[in-house]
């Protein structure tokens, strides 16, 4: 890895280029469209509200890959844990150890508070990515599947 690589924990001066990884990977991920996020509101449920962080890789001083995370909880564990909810580096950052550095960051930041786990998820066509985690000893878990309820559907719901 890079000697001018380093980890640092985003602020709110930020949101405008958390804002552009978030429309960078939406992007990659052939979601752009999806992305209603403002720099308003990732200010308020970021900082404000303090529901998620964000960490940055840099690259001598600039930021080249992000990670936003939050807590959840285990109860099987009885203890939280670090959802990873995107993790992006820059295409022509890739290659140099940065996302396993950001992924180690949180493993550190898991083990510093007394997390049981570290987990994400990852779209099933994304094989350069599934091939990554798995070279980092990450388990897929395949008897899980995701289930969500989002936007006027978990508006009616909720009446």
């Amino acid at each position: 890895m890079n000697k001018n690589f380093e980890i640092r924990f985003a602020n709110e001066s930020d949101v405008e280029i958390i804002l552009d990884f978030i429309l960078k990977l939406a992007e990659y991920e052939k979601m752009l469209d999806d992305v209603v996020a403002t720099p308003d509101l990732l200010k308020e449920w970021i900082f404000e509200k303090k529901k998620a962080e964000v960490i940055f890789a840099l690259e001598n001083g600039k930021e080249v890959g992000f990670a936003l995370f939050f807590h959840n909880f285990s109860t099987f564990l009885g203890r939280a844990g670090i959802y990873l909810e995107d993790l992006f580096v820059l295409p022509e950052h890739r290659g140099k150890g940065y996302g396993k550095g950001l992924l180690k960051a949180l493993a550190k930041i898991a083990c510093e508070r007394g997390c049981g786990r570290l987990e994400w998820s990852c779209l099933d066509w994304n094989k350069p990515s599934i091939d990554f985690y798995l070279s980092l000893g990450a388990t897929p878990m395949d008897e899980w599947t995701v289930y969500r309820i989002a936007g006027e559907k978990l508006k009616e719901f909720a009446e």
